[in-house]
C-alpha cells in the first residue's frame, strides 16, 4: 500500500516539477495519471505533500523571538536571512510559493478524477475524498495569502490576492486574483468541506468536518469579520472542545507534546527554517517574562538555553518534533477565537467562560483563580495576551499582526538589533505582504506585491 502510495505520488511530483528544472521540455501530463476513487483517496493520505509544506516566512518576519548577530550571520539561505531584518530582497528561492501549490496540483488532480466518477457508487467514500480536497485547497491558499497577500479589510478588497490554480491543467497562464476572490475562494472551498467531511476520521492527518469549522473561524477571524469568526468556531467547539490540563502532563520533557495529541483537530507544519531553529531561535525576553511565575507554559513550551546570559528556545511544538513549526488547527485556538469574537460582538460572558477555561488548563492548579473582568475594552486585551501567549510558534502571529495593526490601539512597531544596528518594520508596511519568488515573476509574468 505505500509503496502504491509512493508510485502515485511520484507521478504527480513528474507532471509538478517547476519550469526552472526543466526549462525546455513541457512533462507528459498523462503519464500514470491515478482514475480510481481508491487512487484519489491515496493521493490524499499523502501526509508529506500535504501537511508539512506550509511557508514559514510570515513567523521569520514576526517579533516572537530574536537571534544572535553571529548566527544571524552563519544563515546559509539568504531569502530567510534577509526577511528576517525586513530587507526587502528580491525571494530567488521558490521552495515556500512552490511546495504549497504543488498541494494545491495534488488535490486539484484528485478533483479531476472524481468527475470521471459516479457520486452514487461509494457515495461516503466519494464525498470524504471531495470534502478532503477541497480542504486542503482552502487551507494551502489561506497559508499562503497570510504570507503573500496583504490583509483582508474592506477597503482593500480589490488588492492582488493569490493565482488561483483550481484545476491541474498545466497550460493556462496564471493570473492573480484579487484578495476578494482569493478570499471568496478559500471560503468556499472550506464550505465544501463542511458539507462533505465526515465528522470522524481514523486516519490521522485527515481532515474532519470540525477541521473545516476551524478552518473557516481562523480565516474570518484573519479578515476581521467576528459574527462569522465566533459562529464557525463555536460550531467546531461544539463538536469537540477537547483540552489537556497542563497540571496532568510532564512538562519538563524535551518534546512534552505528541504530534497528534488529543488538542489537534488538523495537523500541519512547516519544513525546518534556520532562524526558527532551535540551536539560533531565542524567545523575546518580555514575551517569556509575560507568561508569569506559574504559568505552566513556561517549562512546557521552552527550555534555558546555553551561554550567558540565559535565554530560552521553544520546545512545546505540536508536531511532536523539533524541527519546523506546527500551524494547525487546535481547540485551544478555537477557544481564542471565539472568545475575541464573543468580545467584540457584545457576548462578554462567553468571551470570559472561553478565558478562564484555557487558562485553568494552563495555570497550576494551587496558584490558579479565575477572572471575574467584565470590562470588554479590558476583557479584549487579555484575551489577546493569552492569544499571543498560547500560540507562539504556530505561524499565525503574522496574521495577527497583519490584522491588529488596523486598530491604532493594538498596532505595533516592530524592531531587530544586528550588529549594533536597528531594524524596523512600521506598522501596516506594505512589506507585511512577503515578495513572491523573483523566478515566478518572471517566469509567469504575475505581477510583483507592491512596494
Amino acid at each position: 500500500m505505500k509503496n502504491y502510495i509512493r508510485i502515485l505520488v511520484y507521478a504527480i511530483s513528474i507532471i509538478t516539477i517547476s519550469c526552472d528544472d526543466f526549462l525546455d521540455s513541457k512533462p507528459n501530463q498523462k503519464m500514470a495519471v491515478p482514475k480510481t476513487l481508491e487512487h484519489a483517496d491515496l493521493l490524499l493520505n499523502d501526509y508529506s505533500t500535504l501537511n508539512s509544506v506550509y511557508p514559514t516566512f510570515g513567523e521569520i518576519a514576526s517579533d516572537d523571538y530574536f537571534i544572535s548577530t553571529a548566527n544571524w550571520s552563519g544563515l546559509s539561505d539568504m531569502d530567510e536571512k534577509l526577511t528576517y531584518n525586513w530587507s526587502d530582497p528580491d525571494i530567488a528561492n521558490s521552495k515556500q510559493w512552490q511546495a504549497s501549490y504543488r498541494a494545491i496540483y495534488q488535490v486539484n488532480q484528485v478533483l479531476e478524477v472524481l468527475k470521471d466518477i459516479e457520486r452514487n457508487k461509494q457515495l461516503s467514500l466519494y464525498d470524504k475524498i471531495k470534502g478532503g480536497a477541497c480542504f486542503y485547497r482552502a487551507f494551502a491558499l489561506h497559508q499562503l495569502a497570510v504570507v503573500f497577500a496583504p490583509v483582508y479589510v474592506p477597503s482593500n478588497v480589490n488588492a492582488l490576492g493569490l493565482p488561483l490554480r483550481l484545476s491541474p491543467d498545466i497550460d493556462f497562464k496564471s493570473v492573480r486574483a484579487t484578495l476578494k476572490e482569493t478570499y471568496d475562494q478559500i471560503i468556499a472551498d472550506y464550505q465544501i468541506a463542511v458539507r462533505l467531511l465526515p465528522e470522524q476520521e481514523i486516519l490521522l492527518g485527515r481532515p474532519t468536518k470540525t477541521s473545516a469549522y476551524a478552518g473557516l473561524a481562523r480565516v474570518y477571524l484573519d479578515m476581521s469579520d467576528y459574527e462569522r469568526a465566533y459562529a464557525y468556531a463555536d460550531s467546531a467547539l461544539n463538536m469537540n472542545n477537547s483540552i489537556i490540563d497542563f497540571n496532568t502532563i510532564n512538562v519538563g520533557l524535551s518534546i512534552p507534546f505528541k504530534r497528534f495529541n488529543s488538542e489537534v483537530i488538523f495537523s500541519a507544519s512547516t519544513p525546518s527554517a534556520g532562524p526558527l531553529g532551535i540551536a539560533f531561535c531565542r524567545v523575546d525576553t518580555n514575551l517569556y517574562q509575560a507568561y508569569g511565575a506559574h504559568d505552566l507554559r513556561k517549562p512546557a513550551f521552552f527550555r534555558i538555553g546555553s551561554g550567558t546570559p540565559n535565554y530560552y528556545s521553544f520546545k512545546g511544538s505540536y508536531d511532536g518534533s523539533t524541527s519546523g513549526i506546527f500551524v494547525g488547527l487546535t481547540v485551544p485556538e478555537l477557544l481564542l477565537i471565539r472568545a475575541e469574537a464573543a468580545v467584540r460582538t457584545n457576548r462578554g460572558a462567553q468571551a470570559l467562560a472561553d478565558y478562564n477555561k484555557l487558562l485553568k488548563n494552563r495555570i497550576s492548579n494551587t496558584f490558579y483563580t479565575p477572572s471575574l473582568e467584565n470590562d470588554p475594552t479590558k476583557l479584549l486585551t487579555l484575551i489577546l495576551e493569552q492569544r499571543r501567549l498560547e500560540l507562539i510558534f504556530r505561524g499565525r502571529r503574522w496574521a495577527d499582526l497583519k490584522r491588529l495593526n488596523k486598530e491604532p490601539r493594538f498596532a505595533k512597531k516592530l524592531i531587530r538589533v544586528l550588529d549594533g544596528k536597528t531594524y524596523s518594520l512600521e506598522p501596516n508596511s506594505l512589506k507585511y505582504a512577503i515578495k513572491i519568488p523573483q523566478i515566478v515573476i518572471e517566469q509567469s509574468g504575475i505581477i510583483q506585491n507592491i512596494r
